[in-house]
C-alpha cells in the first residue's frame, strides 16, 4: 500500500499521495509549497498535527473553478434572483510525502 498523508489548506482537508493532481483554495504562490499542517501519514495519527510530516507540492496553475448557480425563490411573491459564483483555485502535484 502506498503512503498518503491527510493535510489542511486553506480551511479544508485533503488526502494525497504521490503522484496526486488536487484542487486546493487559492495559494499565493508559485513554485513548489510545502503544507505542513499534515494530520495523519499512513498509519501515524497526529494530535492535532504529526511532527516533522510535510507535503511537497509543485503548483501546475492558478485558474478559477467551474460556475456554480445560486438560485433564490420565494413561492406565489414574484421573488426570484440568480446570482453565479466562480471560486479562485490553485491546482496542485504532489511531489513528496515526508514524514511518518
Amino acid at each position: 500500500m502506498e503512503k498518503y498523508a491527510i493535510f489542511q489548506t486553506g480551511g479544508k482537508q485533503y488526502r494525497a499521495k504521490v503522484g496526486d493532481i488536487i484542487k486546493v483554495e487559492k495559494l499565493k504562490a508559485d513554485g513548489k509549497v510545502e503544507f505542513d499542517q499534515v494530520m495523519m501519514v499512513g498509519d501515524v495519527v497526529g494530535n492535532p498535527t504529526v511532527a516533522g510530516a510535510k507535503v511537497v507540492c509543485e503548483i501546475l496553475e492558478q485558474k478559477r473553478a467551474d460556475k456554480i448557480i445560486v438560485f433564490k425563490k420565494k413561492r406565489r411573491h414574484n421573488y426570484r434572483r440568480t446570482k453565479g459564483h466562480r471560486q479562485h483555485i490553485t491546482v496542485v502535484k504532489i511531489i513528496d510525502v515526508i514524514g511518518g
